[in-house]
């Protein structure tokens, strides 16, 4: 097996495990600071068993000494943990996913801000076009069934978080991120404890908590291991995926109709993003033109 063929399998699978993260958040009886505490502990727990009995303390020690940066990344992920369980709780699961997928244009944002990275014409464009698919989706929050601006809002603040912290990590390219992760999920878990409920929740959903848990560690390992032999441009057409197969897969189990708006709003999104990344991604394929060494005498 080629390892581009490897990158692409393992970043697919790990996109088929994260699809039911909103899912999970529906079937769980319990309110949403509690689903979000136990996500938290859950696969932060698996995913840190993981990194030690891999690396030891040698991957922590590693992120510690990457400083202010490191920190940063770390606290934005630990926010967008319960962030996303939040959003979900409030707003429709469509909205929420084809919000989050706005994320290529906020980390395109905040590294023309922070890293002083130009911003490409494809790329303006590409901001338009989800823009104006944003909109057509905060437009129908006020008309369909369980969705709401509030939930919208915050489904907003966790895509600019998540796009942030990709920003920050690309200062790191020499240290492995993943311990931060754990540490960024058990930290948000242990913030939010004093005002959750575990045990009745636990009691009474523990095969689902578990399974969710589950679900978001494996798709955290395997999301970070895959984008290593794959170009970018792939990365983002793959997890496009989510956005699609996660409203339909609520919508089939719990009948959670995505309503018009943000059908209609969310096509505008994955569309743009698909064809921005289709276009990224020919530009570079296309051979590079060499100029030809000269033979004859000069003109």
């Amino acid at each position: 097996m080629s390892e581009h063929l490897k990158g692409l399998l393992i970043t697919a699978l790990g996109v088929l495990f994260v699809v039911p993260d909103s899912l999970f958040v529906r079937l769980i009886d319990g309110d949403a600071v509690t689903i979000a505490f136990w996500r938290g502990i859950v696969g932060g727990g698996a995913i840190l068993t993981g990194v030690l009995i891999a690396q030891g303390t040698r991957g922590f020690r590693a992120v510690a000494r990457t400083g202010r940066a490191g920190l940063i990344y770390t606290v934005l992920i630990g926010a967008s943990a319960p962030g996303f369980v939040i959003a979900v709780s409030w707003t429709s699961v469509a909205n929420v996913v084809f919000i989050l997928a706005s994320m290529p244009v906020f980390a395109a944002i905040f590294s023309r801000i922070f890293l002083a990275e130009p911003i490409s014409h494809r790329m303006i464009w590409t901001m338009l076009g989800v823009f104006a698919g944003l909109a057509v989706i905060a437009r129908g929050s006020g008309e369909t069934e369980g969705a709401h601006w509030s939930g919208d809002l915050v489904a907003l603040a966790v895509s600019a978080c998540m796009a942030a912290a990709l920003s920050a990590a690309r200062e790191l390219k020499h240290v492995s991120m993943i311990p931060a992760i754990p540490v960024a999920m058990l930290g948000a878990s242990l913030l939010i404890w004093p005002v959750a409920t575990p045990a009745p929740v636990w009691f009474a959903n523990w095969p689902l908590v578990v399974a969710h848990g589950a679900f978001i560690s494996v798709s955290t390992c395997l999301l970070t291991l895959g984008p290593r032999y794959i170009v970018s441009a792939e990365v983002s057409l793959l997890i496009l995926l989510e956005s699609v197969l996660a409203p339909l897969l609520v919508w089939a189990v719990v009948g959670e109709d995505p309503g018009r708006w943000a059908i209609l709003g969310g096509a505008v999104v994955i569309g743009v993003l698909f064809v921005s990344n289709l276009w990224a991604l020919r530009m570079q394929r296309r051979p590079r033109t060499r100029a030809q060494p000269r033979t004859g005498p000069p003109a």
